[in-house]
């Protein structure tokens, strides 16, 4: 990929403040491989941004007592603010409700009415509202959404239609002939395997009786634009399209759409049809990454497991975090999270092998030679193969990214890291043996290696680097901003610099200290109830149970009134005291456990005709779930 700009992208995401680790896992991945671009030298645009209009948000703004605008200003600063706390480095952050936008979203709309690639028809289908999603009626079962399991509602009114069919052979040819158009590969597969099964027209509008808050279609004002159909235009929208002296030539095609595999049909196949339909070029790449999963499933805040990347963050900082989520997850398959592993990476990788690495060097120049780089003498074969581990890690690591395999060029780095290490070991330039001229080459080698990690870590890490750089002492010789990849030859540390030698670039972390309660170090004196025979334990009917509809009660900060499915026709009515950690919407169609013999029993005037399960720990509470998706009413033994 040589090519004087690169224009990246990510989803631009629903505005609410308890985004998670796995919409962090996609920003800060988008934000290497941008920074990386810049290092290579080339013009580089990063876009993110919040998607604002839709039914959920209009839903989320009445539950808050707030206009849809208010709600999406004050979510849109908080994401904001979140990503500058990452260190997150866009170019552009597109909001679907800027003015811009709006103008170019109804031009497209228009356009392809015109050109009769939108028709007007009938609609009667399902529709889920968390995923602001349209689904045929075969491809729902029970009432629940294929997608996030939740429960969705039968819709039929006269709409607006794209004419996805038309153009269906035209997109799987234009994959056929473009292999590295969508990956990683098995996600390429599976879009062709759906162009393959047949690919219907879709919906894209709402009636405004039923939505308000969207971009009006312009020869229409019944009709509100579908979600979806807005929210991909900001790839194009964001950088000009239809606009007079724009930027638009000059940055479109985008090089990289990185998403996560769930909206891949979005990305895939309607986003490029709707570019098609106008004549635009199609993107270079779409790339699917994984997800991130937790007891073997997805995090989700719909499911009650989401990690607030804010938490890691103050725990750990910023660099451990953006390490852990680009080093831990090969790039494009699902990787397991767990808070013990970022602490063993942390101890390993960048305390252990890194930030160690970082305290010896300069530690032993402090001791060795005053404080200052020493200029090398003689090489022997030692110190030229580790030159030739250098220049390899270097190369392995620019391949892997420029294929987007981020987990792929750190592995590559750290086998410079791993080998500096040895080399130390090996040439012991503490021992007697080495004489001044000796000790001088090899810990001049020793801060060159520094010098190249601190340059090649700058798209993963945002602390590090500099503070590297500082402690070798290059800030007053070399700028840091002005460095790049070409500066990763062997070297470039100026001998005759003096160090700066500060604090451990990462301390050692005491796991089972940190990870305590999450974090609480705190003791608590474990709770124990009386002992109970079986047949006391099987008076209890626990049923997997599903929510159909859920509200808070006035007055009462804690409880929640929930509507749940326990099958066979019936539904229960639970007070549950979860409102603190659930809010009403999230777990609207979510499949959890109740006692179904209990008792009724009155709280704030409410009838309670069960109980939901749940663990709690400390302030922590999650629902308690079964591993697969059984039917309402499957008996818990």
């Amino acid at each position: 990929m040589e090519r004087d700009r690169f224009y990246i992208t990510t989803p631009i995401y629903y505005p609410d403040n308890r985004l998670h680790i796995g919409h962090t896992y996609t920003t800060v991945a988008a934000d290497a491989l941008a920074r990386y671009h810049r290092l290579r030298g080339r013009d580089t645009y990063y876009l993110t941004g919040t998607d604002e209009h839709g039914q959920k948000i209009e839903q989320a703004a009445r539950d808050k007592g707030v206009s849809p605008q208010e709600f999406v200003d004050e979510m849109a600063a908080w994401i904001q603010d979140l990503w500058a706390e990452l260190g997150i480095s866009w170019d552009g952050f597109i909001r679907t409700t800027d003015p811009r936008h709006t103008k170019v979203v109804q031009h497209v709309f228009a356009r392809l009415y015109e050109q009769d690639d939108i028709y007007s028809a009938p609609y009667a289908g399902w529709y889920c509202t968390p995923c602001e999603s349209f689904f045929p009626e075969g491809r729902v079962e029970g009432g629940n959404c294929p997608d996030c399991n939740r429960e969705i509602s039968w819709v039929e009114e006269d709409a607006y239609f794209l004419r996805l069919s038309k153009y269906a052979d035209a997109m799987l040819q234009h994959i056929e002939d473009n292999p590295e158009f969508i990956q990683p590969v098995s996600r390429r597969n599976e879009m062709v395997r759906f162009l393959e099964s047949g690919l219907e027209d879709m919906c894209v509008t709402r009636r405004r009786d039923a939505l308000q808050w969207g971009i009006p279609v312009p020869f229409d004002p019944n009709y509100v634009i579908y979600v979806w159909f807005d929210a991909v235009t900001n790839y194009i929208s964001a950088i000009g399209f239809g606009e007079e002296d724009s930027d638009f030539d000059l940055w479109w095609p985008a090089d990289v759409h990185l998403i996560g595999k769930e909206i891949l049909r979005f990305h895939c196949l309607i986003w490029p049809i709707m570019l098609m339909a106008l004549g635009v070029p199609l993107p270079g790449q779409i790339f699917g990454h994984g997800w991130l999963t937790l007891a073997g499933q997805k995090i989700s805040k719909s499911r009650g497991n989401s990690v607030d990347p804010r938490i890691l963050v103050g725990k750990y900082g910023r660099d451990a975090v953006r390490y852990y989520l680009l080093r831990e997850i090969p790039f494009g398959a699902d990787g397991k999270y767990t808070e013990r592993s970022l602490v063993e990476r942390t101890n390993v990788d960048l305390a252990n092998d890194l930030g160690n690495l970082l305290s010896r060097v300069t530690a032993m120049i402090n001791r060795y030679c005053d404080g200052v780089i020493p200029a090398p003498g003689e090489m022997m074969e030692v110190d030229t193969n580790l030159t030739v581990v250098a220049a390899d890690a270097v190369a392995e690591a620019a391949r892997a990214l420029e294929r987007n395999l981020i987990s792929d060029s750190l592995e590559g780095l750290w086998k410079l890291v791993n080998a500096a290490n040895k080399y130390i070991d090996e040439t012991a330039p503490w021992s007697d043996e080495a004489d001044d001229e000796r000790r001088g080459t090899i810990l001049y080698n020793m801060s060159e290696v520094l010098r190249i990690l601190a340059i090649a870590l700058r798209p993963y890490l945002v602390d590090a680097p500099s503070e590297m750089w500082r402690q070798l002492g290059l800030e007053a010789s070399v700028s840091f901003d002005g460095t790049c990849w070409d500066d990763l030859g062997w070297g470039g540390a100026p001998s005759g610099v003096a160090i700066d030698r500060g604090d451990p670039l990462f301390p050692r972390l005491d796991a089972d200290e940190v990870l305590q309660d999450n974090g609480k170090k705190q003791e608590r004196k474990e709770e124990t109830k009386p002992m109970i025979d079986f047949d006391t334990f099987s008076e209890m009917d626990l049923r997997v149970a599903r929510v159909i509809e859920a509200e808070r009660i006035e007055g009462a900060d804690r409880l929640l009134r929930v509507m749940v499915n326990v099958g066979h026709g019936k539904t229960l009515q639970v007070v549950a005291g979860i409102a603190e950690h659930y809010d009403p919407d999230d777990i609207k169609g979510q499949q959890v456990v109740v006692v179904a013999n209990l008792q009724p029993a009155k709280l704030f005037g409410v009838e309670s005709q069960g109980m939901i399960l749940a663990a709690e720990d400390g302030d922590d509470l999650s629902l308690l779930g079964v591993e697969a998706v059984l039917p309402p009413g499957s008996k818990v033994k």
